[in-house]
């Protein structure tokens, strides 16, 4: 499996914004072949910040998800309400529930 956590932190005047483009990334990305999860998540204490779990059945499946219409009109989309640049941290998945 291909986990990468996705470390977000998000202008405050476009979150409204960040949070209606990414609700489409999710909606696209749940429905790959290879997407096993794919989570969005906002801090409860820092709600600019957001993380994003996505698991992949692999490494081919994650950079499908890369190429996918709905993830590049995201990354198009947010570059500018990001405060800094998003960071991921790829993981290697060993008990994973469901």
């Amino acid at each position: 499996m291909h986990v990468t956590m996705i470390h977000l932190h998000i202008k405050p005047e476009y979150i409204d914004d960040f949070l209606q483009a990414i609700r489409l990334n999710h909606e696209g990305s749940v429905r790959e072949p290879g997407n096993l999860r794919f989570d969005v998540l906002q801090l409860a204490e820092e709600p600019e910040r957001f993380l994003v779990y996505e698991i992949f059945r692999d490494e081919a499946a994650a950079r499908a998800h890369k190429e996918s219409e709905h993830f590049r009109a995201w990354k198009e989309k947010s570059g500018n309400w990001m405060a800094s640049p998003r960071v991921a941290v790829p993981c290697e998945g060993l008990f994973i529930g469901h």
